[in-house]
């Protein structure tokens, strides 16, 4: 049985609506899918009512940016129950973030109306539409070829360059405490699991594990394209220790085009729910 619990729609970072996302679902097969858009619940009601028409069973999803003392890191939630409560924390965040957003691209100095862009983004603001938007003017990619010296502009040369430039200030998401999170779900449910933690060294460790096990935290992605073979058998042996269940996701957002061999991560990754560990708890 394939299925996929993370994907990302245009209601954040990804690059397909709800009901094409579901139709890419289908075409792969996926038996079982969650939306886990960032910090925003949207696009749920949606993908809820095309999963059905495919006969696809659907698992509510959220991704949220958290964080644990200085450590920052990214969480999956699950089966939570939609409630004012939960619109409220990811709200204020959206507010956040939307906020961080229009401090950068003001003291940027690019062809762009800064307040029409940010007004295309009701709930989260995705860093990579808005880079594209500011790619739309011929200007601004004749500006940043000129000051970074490159022919083909990539998404990442403008984070590294323009968003991440201490002279400039840096764009940071907007974290929410992930103790304010666990708190929450004792009131409205869910399982939480750490996302994709093989992106980031520093989250593959005991005593981080052990430390999110202590809090509350009862999952772990072990299947993601952002893994190595390694990753999987060391986070296979995590979640054996701490009792963890394991997930799995392609965190598919768009496909590669420019008539590459490989479009995607399904064309060379599937998940089987079988391997999972403990997976029923979420899926069932």
């Amino acid at each position: 049985m394939l299925i996929d619990l993370q994907v990302h729609s245009t209601y954040s970072d990804g690059y397909l609506t709800p009901i094409k996302l579901v139709d890419f679902l289908s075409q792969n097969n996926v038996a079982i899918a969650s939306l886990t858009d960032h910090n925003t619940v949207r696009g749920q009601q949606q993908f809820y009512k095309a999963c059905k028409e495919k006969n696809i069973k659907t698992i509510p999803g959220l991704e949220v940016y958290v964080k644990l003392n200085h450590k920052r890191f990214n969480i999956l939630w699950y089966n939570y129950q939609d409630d004012h409560r939960l619109h409220k924390m990811l709200r204020d965040s959206q507010i956040r973030r939307r906020n961080n957003v229009r401090r950068i691209l003001n003291r940027l100095d690019f062809n762009l109306d800064v307040e029409k862009t940010l007004d295309k983004y009701t709930k989260y603001i995705p860093i990579n539409h808005v880079i594209d938007d500011i790619l739309e003017y011929p200007d601004n990619r004749k500006k940043i070829k000129k000051e970074l010296d490159i022919e083909e502009i990539r998404i990442k040369d403008i984070v590294d360059n323009y968003l991440r430039n201490k002279d400039i200030g840096i764009l940071r998401e907007s974290y929410i405490d992930i103790k304010r999170i666990l708190k929450l779900k004792e009131k409205i449910g869910g399982v939480i699991v750490l996302n994709h933690p093989g992106k980031h060294r520093n989250q593959l460790n005991d005593d981080f594990i052990d430390r999110l096990k202590s809090l509350g935290v009862e999952g772990i992605e072990k299947m993601s394209p952002h893994h190595s073979y390694g990753d999987i058998m060391y986070i296979q042996y995590l979640a054996r220790r701490y009792d963890l269940i394991e997930t799995g996701g392609s965190d598919f957002h768009v496909s590669a085009g420019y008539n590459y061999p490989l479009q995607n991560s399904w064309e060379y990754f599937a998940i089987e729910g079988e391997q999972l560990r403990g997976i029923q708890k979420i899926i069932e």
